[in-house]
C-alpha cells in the first residue's frame, strides 16, 4: 500500500494504524514522491491526500489513470462540498474519506476496494435485493472471461468493454458497476445491493455516490439514436436493458 499525506502527524498515525491492521505501508509526504513510488513499486492500493504541496492528490490520480493504471485509489480530503468530492471521482478516484475521519472507516473502505476483484455470481446473488424482470429470450451471456448483454461486451480479464464496436473508456469503479448491471441485465438491482457489491457497504440515504457513477456510465454508454441502457426505477434502483 502507498500512503501519501503531507501532514506529518496524520501520516505517522495512519501509517502506524494501517501497519497494525496488517498492511505493508510505504508512506510519503507529497505527490511527487507518490508518483515515483507508484511507478516503481506498483502498490495494491493507494491512499492519497487531496491537498498536498506541488503535485496534489487529484493530479497524482489523473496522471495514473491517464497512464492506464487502474490501482484502487482512496482519497483523503478536508473538502466537504459535493463538488469537491465529485472532482475527486472525476479524477479517477474510487472512494474518499472526509477529514477528520475514524480510522475504522478507512479500514472498511480499503477492505471494500480490495475485495472488488472477487467474482460476482451470475444472477446477482442478491439475497432478495433484486427484482426479477428479465426477458428470458435475452439473458446475458456469461463466462469466466466475458459478459455480453444489451449490446455490450465486456472482457473481464483485460478489463475492457465495448458497446457495439465502440470501446468504452471506464474507470475501475465504472467497469465494476457496469459488470454488475450487465451480469444482471433485465433485473432491477436496489441501491443497497449495488452499494454492497461495489463499495462493500451502504453510504446511507443521503449519499450521491451511486447516482454520480450512474451518470458517468450513461454519458459514456449513450449514443444518439440508440436506446438508453441504464434505467432508473424510481425508489428502487437501476436496471440494464435495451428498450
Amino acid at each position: 500500500m502507498l500512503l501519501a499525506e503531507d501532514d506529518r502527524a496524520i501520516r505517522h498515525a495512519l501509517e502506524r494504524a494501517l501497519s497494525l491492521e496488517g498492511y505493508e505501508v510505504t508512506a510519503v509526504a507529497d505527490g511527487v514522491e507518490a508518483l515515483a513510488h507508484a511507478h516503481r513499486t506498483h502498490p495494491d492500493v493507494l491512499v492519497l491526500d487531496v491537498m498536498m504541496p506541488g503535485i496534489d492528490g487529484l493530479q497524482v490520480c489523473r496522471v495514473l489513470r491517464a497512464e492506464g493504471d487502474r490501482t484502487p485509489i482512496l482519497m483523503l480530503t478536508a473538502l466537504v462540498e459535493t463538488a469537491d468530492r465529485i472532482a475527486g471521482l472525476d479524477a479517477g478516484a474510487d472512494d474518499y474519506v472526509v477529514k477528520p475521519f475514524d480510522v475504522e472507516e478507512v479500514f472498511a473502505r480499503l477492505r471494500a476496494l480490495l475485495r472488488r476483484t472477487s467474482p460476482v455470481p451470475a444472477g446477482g446473488g442478491t439475497g432478495g435485493g433484486a427484482t426479477v424482470g428479465a426477458d428470458p429470450g435475452r439473458e446475458p451471456q456469461i463466462s469466466d472471461r466475458q459478459v455480453e448483454a444489451a449490446g455490450l461486451r465486456m472482457d473481464l480479464q483485460a478489463r475492457r468493454a465495448w458497446r457495439g464496436r465502440r470501446e468504452l473508456e471506464l474507470t475501475r469503479t465504472e467497469f465494476e458497476l457496469l459488470e454488475l448491471l450487465a451480469r444482471n441485465a433485465g433485473i432491477v438491482l436496489d441501491h443497497s445491493t449495488i452499494y454492497d457489491r461495489i463499495w462493500g457497504y451502504d453510504f446511507g440515504p443521503g449519499s450521491k455516490n451511486l447516482a454520480v457513477y450512474v451518470g458517468y456510465l450513461r454519458r459514456k454508454l449513450d449514443e444518439p439514436g440508440a436506446p438508453q441502457l441504464i434505467h432508473t426505477v424510481r425508489g428502487v434502483g437501476y436496471v440494464l436493458r435495451e428498450d
